[in-house]
Protein backbone atom coordinates (compact mmCIF):
# COMPACT_ATOMS: atom_id res chain seq x y z
CA UNK A 1 0.00 0.00 0.00
CA UNK A 2 1.09 3.61 -0.93
CA UNK A 3 3.08 5.63 2.12
CA UNK A 4 1.66 8.88 0.64
CA UNK A 5 -1.21 8.95 2.89
CA UNK A 6 0.68 8.38 5.61
CA UNK A 7 2.96 11.23 4.31
CA UNK A 8 0.34 13.83 3.97
CA UNK A 9 -0.73 13.02 7.23
CA UNK A 10 2.61 13.70 8.66
CA UNK A 11 3.29 16.66 7.06
CA UNK A 12 -0.71 18.18 8.47
CA UNK A 13 1.06 17.25 11.84
CA UNK A 14 4.48 19.34 10.96
CA UNK A 15 2.47 21.60 9.96
CA UNK A 16 0.21 22.21 12.74
CA UNK A 17 3.40 21.43 15.86
CA UNK A 18 5.25 24.52 13.87
CA UNK A 19 2.63 26.96 13.87
CA UNK A 20 4.56 29.80 12.10
CA UNK A 21 7.41 28.20 10.04
CA UNK A 22 10.36 30.82 9.50
CA UNK A 23 11.26 31.29 5.92
CA UNK A 24 15.13 31.26 5.78
CA UNK A 25 17.68 31.74 3.21
CA UNK A 26 20.86 32.22 4.49
CA UNK A 27 24.42 33.07 2.52
CA UNK A 28 26.71 30.32 4.72
CA UNK A 29 26.45 27.11 6.58
CA UNK A 30 27.57 29.14 10.01
CA UNK A 31 24.61 32.08 9.18
CA UNK A 32 22.29 29.02 9.03
CA UNK A 33 23.60 27.74 12.06
CA UNK A 34 23.31 31.06 14.28
CA UNK A 35 19.61 31.53 13.38
CA UNK A 36 18.57 28.25 13.76
CA UNK A 37 20.09 28.36 17.45
CA UNK A 38 18.48 32.16 17.44
CA UNK A 39 14.88 30.83 16.46
CA UNK A 40 14.86 27.83 18.52
CA UNK A 41 15.80 29.98 21.83
CA UNK A 42 12.82 32.24 20.81
CA UNK A 43 10.77 29.06 21.20
CA UNK A 44 10.10 28.32 17.79
CA UNK A 45 10.13 24.69 16.44
CA UNK A 46 10.35 24.23 13.03
CA UNK A 47 12.42 25.96 9.78
CA UNK A 48 12.09 26.18 6.02
CA UNK A 49 15.46 26.84 4.54
CA UNK A 50 15.22 28.12 0.93
CA UNK A 51 17.18 26.64 -2.31
CA UNK A 52 17.81 30.24 -2.90
CA UNK A 53 21.77 30.38 -2.61
CA UNK A 54 24.80 28.16 -3.39
CA UNK A 55 25.24 27.30 0.62
CA UNK A 56 21.68 26.22 0.81
CA UNK A 57 22.18 22.24 0.66
CA UNK A 58 25.04 21.89 2.69
CA UNK A 59 23.33 24.13 5.39
CA UNK A 60 20.17 21.96 5.17
CA UNK A 61 22.90 19.11 6.02
CA UNK A 62 24.21 20.95 8.58
CA UNK A 63 21.14 21.92 10.20
CA UNK A 64 19.71 18.12 10.34
CA UNK A 65 23.12 16.96 11.82
CA UNK A 66 23.32 19.81 14.73
CA UNK A 67 19.37 20.59 15.27
CA UNK A 68 17.45 17.35 16.77
CA UNK A 69 14.76 19.34 17.87
CA UNK A 70 13.95 21.29 14.78
CA UNK A 71 11.68 20.41 12.04
CA UNK A 72 13.91 20.82 9.13
CA UNK A 73 12.58 21.71 5.78
CA UNK A 74 14.09 22.38 2.45
CA UNK A 75 11.62 25.26 0.46
CA UNK A 76 11.71 26.66 -2.93
CA UNK A 77 12.01 23.35 -4.38
CA UNK A 78 11.21 23.48 -8.20
CA UNK A 79 13.28 20.23 -10.07
CA UNK A 80 13.26 17.09 -9.48
CA UNK A 81 17.05 16.76 -9.24
CA UNK A 82 16.50 19.21 -5.58
CA UNK A 83 14.07 16.62 -4.45
CA UNK A 84 16.22 14.11 -5.06
CA UNK A 85 19.32 15.77 -3.16
CA UNK A 86 17.30 17.24 0.09
CA UNK A 87 15.76 13.60 0.66
CA UNK A 88 19.18 11.95 0.33
CA UNK A 89 19.80 14.85 3.40
CA UNK A 90 17.25 14.03 5.43
CA UNK A 91 15.06 16.72 5.50
CA UNK A 92 11.96 16.16 7.60
CA UNK A 93 9.51 17.77 4.94
CA UNK A 94 9.56 19.66 1.28
CA UNK A 95 7.51 22.76 0.50
CA UNK A 96 7.19 23.41 -3.24
CA UNK A 97 5.83 27.47 -4.48
CA UNK A 98 3.87 25.83 -7.04
CA UNK A 99 3.82 22.08 -8.72
CA UNK A 100 4.33 21.75 -12.59
CA UNK A 101 3.91 18.74 -14.46
CA UNK A 102 7.22 17.50 -14.49
CA UNK A 103 7.52 17.93 -10.25
CA UNK A 104 4.08 16.63 -9.70
CA UNK A 105 5.12 12.56 -9.95
CA UNK A 106 8.14 13.30 -7.96
CA UNK A 107 6.73 15.04 -5.53
CA UNK A 108 4.08 11.91 -4.93
CA UNK A 109 6.49 9.28 -4.61
CA UNK A 110 9.10 11.62 -2.15
CA UNK A 111 10.15 9.46 1.14
CA UNK A 112 9.74 12.66 2.77
CA UNK A 113 6.56 14.73 3.86
CA UNK A 114 5.55 17.32 1.19
CA UNK A 115 3.29 20.90 1.12
CA UNK A 116 3.16 21.58 -2.61
CA UNK A 117 2.77 24.94 -3.35
CA UNK A 118 -0.60 26.69 -5.08
CA UNK A 119 -2.43 30.09 -5.90
CA UNK A 120 -5.81 29.39 -7.14
CA UNK A 121 -8.76 26.92 -6.57
CA UNK A 122 -8.58 25.17 -9.70
CA UNK A 123 -4.34 24.31 -8.73
CA UNK A 124 -5.51 23.79 -5.41
CA UNK A 125 -8.20 20.85 -6.78
CA UNK A 126 -5.78 19.21 -8.88
CA UNK A 127 -3.92 18.72 -5.68
CA UNK A 128 -6.66 17.68 -4.10
CA UNK A 129 -7.44 15.52 -7.06
CA UNK A 130 -3.79 14.11 -7.02
CA UNK A 131 -4.58 12.95 -3.09
CA UNK A 132 -2.65 16.23 -1.33
CA UNK A 133 -4.40 16.90 1.75
CA UNK A 134 -1.86 20.11 2.89
CA UNK A 135 -0.82 22.67 1.00
CA UNK A 136 0.90 26.20 0.58
CA UNK A 137 -0.81 28.84 0.02
CA UNK A 138 1.63 31.24 -2.15
CA UNK A 139 2.02 34.53 -2.52
CA UNK A 140 -1.11 34.84 -0.35
CA UNK A 141 -1.29 38.01 0.50
CA UNK A 142 -1.25 38.88 -3.14
CA UNK A 143 -3.82 36.57 -4.34
CA UNK A 144 -6.32 37.61 -1.89
CA UNK A 145 -5.04 36.86 1.86
CA UNK A 146 -7.62 36.42 4.45
CA UNK A 147 -10.46 36.56 2.01
CA UNK A 148 -8.92 33.93 0.19
CA UNK A 149 -8.66 31.38 2.61
CA UNK A 150 -12.49 32.16 4.06
CA UNK A 151 -13.46 31.67 0.60
CA UNK A 152 -11.28 28.19 0.12
CA UNK A 153 -13.17 27.23 3.43
CA UNK A 154 -16.47 26.56 1.57
CA UNK A 155 -15.13 24.36 -1.28
CA UNK A 156 -12.32 22.85 0.05
CA UNK A 157 -13.04 22.01 3.88
CA UNK A 158 -10.81 19.34 3.78
CA UNK A 159 -7.46 21.40 2.26
CA UNK A 160 -5.38 22.70 5.40
CA UNK A 161 -3.13 25.14 3.71
CA UNK A 162 -0.05 27.27 5.37
CA UNK A 163 -0.51 30.76 3.43
CA UNK A 164 3.24 31.92 3.00
CA UNK A 165 4.20 35.30 1.00
CA UNK A 166 2.90 39.04 2.64
CA UNK A 167 2.09 38.27 6.49
CA UNK A 168 4.21 40.10 8.89
CA UNK A 169 4.06 40.05 12.75
CA UNK A 170 0.72 42.37 12.78
CA UNK A 171 -1.60 39.97 11.11
CA UNK A 172 0.04 36.64 12.08
CA UNK A 173 -2.49 35.84 14.26
CA UNK A 174 -5.83 36.70 11.71
CA UNK A 175 -4.11 34.07 9.45
CA UNK A 176 -3.19 31.50 12.09
CA UNK A 177 -6.66 31.74 13.35
CA UNK A 178 -8.76 30.84 10.39
CA UNK A 179 -9.66 27.05 10.89
CA UNK A 180 -8.34 25.67 7.26
CA UNK A 181 -4.97 27.01 8.14
CA UNK A 182 -2.99 24.62 9.64
CA UNK A 183 0.46 26.91 10.02
CA UNK A 184 1.81 29.88 8.09
CA UNK A 185 4.95 30.88 6.68
CA UNK A 186 6.87 34.01 7.14
CA UNK A 187 10.19 35.79 7.25
CA UNK A 188 9.61 38.82 9.52
CA UNK A 189 11.41 37.08 12.55
CA UNK A 190 15.01 36.23 9.82
CA UNK A 191 15.07 39.62 7.81
CA UNK A 192 18.43 39.43 4.80
CA UNK A 193 19.99 42.61 7.21
CA UNK A 194 19.61 41.11 10.60
CA UNK A 195 21.17 38.29 9.28
CA UNK A 196 23.87 39.77 7.88
CA UNK A 197 24.64 42.12 10.66
CA UNK A 198 24.96 39.20 13.11
CA UNK A 199 21.56 40.55 14.98
CA UNK A 200 20.63 36.95 16.35
CA UNK A 201 19.37 38.68 19.57
CA UNK A 202 16.67 40.29 17.27
CA UNK A 203 15.93 36.86 15.91
CA UNK A 204 15.14 35.68 19.21
CA UNK A 205 12.94 38.23 20.47
CA UNK A 206 11.26 37.95 17.62
CA UNK A 207 10.96 34.67 17.46
CA UNK A 208 9.45 34.90 21.02
CA UNK A 209 6.71 36.77 19.72
CA UNK A 210 5.75 34.38 17.18
CA UNK A 211 6.17 31.78 19.55
CA UNK A 212 3.32 33.92 21.99
CA UNK A 213 1.24 34.25 19.20
CA UNK A 214 1.14 30.66 18.50
CA UNK A 215 0.42 30.55 22.30
CA UNK A 216 -2.55 33.07 22.22
CA UNK A 217 -3.94 31.79 19.17
CA UNK A 218 -4.50 28.37 19.77
CA UNK A 219 -4.80 29.06 23.46
CA UNK A 220 -1.29 26.29 23.89
CA UNK A 221 -0.10 26.63 27.47
CA UNK A 222 2.61 28.89 28.57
Amino acid sequence: MSAFPEMQSHAERILVDAGILPVLTVDSVQQAIDTATALLAGGLTAIELTLRTPASLEALSALKEQFPDLAIGAGTVLKAAQVEAVCAIGVDFIITPGVSPALLDVLLAANVPVIPGAATPSELMALDASGFRVAKLFPAAVVGGIGMLKALQGPLPHMKLCPTGGIEEDNAAEYLAQPNVACIGGSWMVPKAWLQSGAYDQVTESAARAAAIIRRTRRQPC
